[in-house]
């Protein structure tokens, strides 16, 4: 039960609502490369969907969901026969570890947890036990695999940070040092943080109320183009340096985007482009994007055109995921001391 584990990497994304351009660069992009260097499980988690309105009591909306989103990462180059891709709630072990772990985990380092206070607002006894435990279940999401390394957001690095502390606690508090590995963050580029296209200062999101602050995968080339003619930017013409972006979050935000976009540097992005006006700067983006978007997008429709493939594959995934969290899980019942 000590050995070491190898390298192996989790992630996961909800399906709520449509997935964005955030997403992309921000993971699936990132994930795509991975699966390259190390084995990879690619979840959609729709355990953590329910913890919250946008999911809760939605059940055709959240199956729908489910697909497109694995539909999301195969268009994006998720390869589902190198890279395991499953859901969450077809295997039960990810649920009994989570209550496993409830046990471990403290209420006072729930309590820190900021995207809870952001997520409840100023009614936080309105909100789901299940949100407040959210971070439990995404420590278990990791460890029933013993997932060594997780591609997070700046959003989520708090959680990874509970998920090691739970599995130094559950490894000391039974006498097995070296059970759990501490997952590391993979670290990831220029467009992790992709922000709204009406407001630089808050980050792209599922669950704005304008369509045209985020670019969603499942946008047309005119959409795509329209989107970006809009975005807010403002009126001085692009800076020579990086040290010119700052106090300029638009700018940075459509520069960071045509960077991810490209796969170069941020500097190579400013100095093409130094000293235009972002209208023409709008045009190149444009391009760039619906060259890169819309085969995904074209890639999705295929695949939801058949959903019974995609529930074959993720039951598949399913299938691969648990034969490797149910010794895991069943090693964690005896340390336990359950009767198994």
């Amino acid at each position: 039960m000590s050995d070491a584990p190898k390298p192996l990497v989790f992630s996961g994304m909800q399906p709520t609502n449509t997935l964005h351009l955030g997403n992309y660069l921000g993971a699936l992009k990132n994930w795509v490369k991975i699966q390259e260097r190390m084995p990879c499980i690619y979840c959609v988690v729709d355990m953590h969907a329910i913890t919250a309105e946008a999911g809760y009591a939605k059940p055709a909306e959240l199956i729908r969901s489910t697909r497109e989103v694995a539909a999301a990462y195969i268009a994006a180059g998720v390869d589902p026969t190198r890279s395991i891709l499953c859901n969450q709630a077809q295997i039960p072990a990810h649920a009994e570890l989570a209550w496993i772990f409830n046990c471990v985990a403290r209420l006072g380092w729930l309590d820190r947890m900021t995207q809870f206070k952001e997520k409840s607002g100023k009614h936080k006894e309105r909100a789901s036990v299940g949100l407040y435990t959210y971070p439990v279940l995404m420590a278990a999401d990791i460890l029933l695999y013993k997932a060594t390394h997780v591609p997070v957001g700046e959003d989520q690095k708090q959680h990874l940070e509970l998920a090691r502390d739970v599995a130094q606690k559950f490894n000391n508090d039974f006498g097995a040092p070296d059970f759990f590995p501490l997952p590391e963050p993979v670290i990831q580029g220029p467009g992790t943080r992709v922000m709204s296209l009406r407001d630089g200062s808050k980050k792209m999101s599922k669950s704005d109320e304008s369509d045209y602050s985020r670019i969603n995968l499942t946008d047309g080339a005119d959409a795509i183009a329209q989107k970006i003619r809009k975005a807010k930017t403002d009126p001085a013409p692009l800076p020579d340096s990086e040290k010119g972006l700052e106090g300029r979050p638009e700018a940075e935000n459509l520069i960071n985007i045509y960077a991810a976009l490209a796969d170069e540097p941020r500097a190579a992005v400013i100095a093409q482009f130094a000293g235009q006006q972002f209208s023409a700067f709008k045009v190149a983006l444009a391009d760039l994007a619906v060259a890169r978007l819309t085969p995904v997008a074209a890639e999705m429709r295929r695949l939801l055109a058949d959903p019974a493939e995609i529930d074959r594959t993720l039951k598949a995934g399913a299938a691969r995921a648990s034969a490797i969290a149910e010794p895991i899980l069943a090693d964690v019942k005896k340390l336990v001391g359950f009767l198994v």
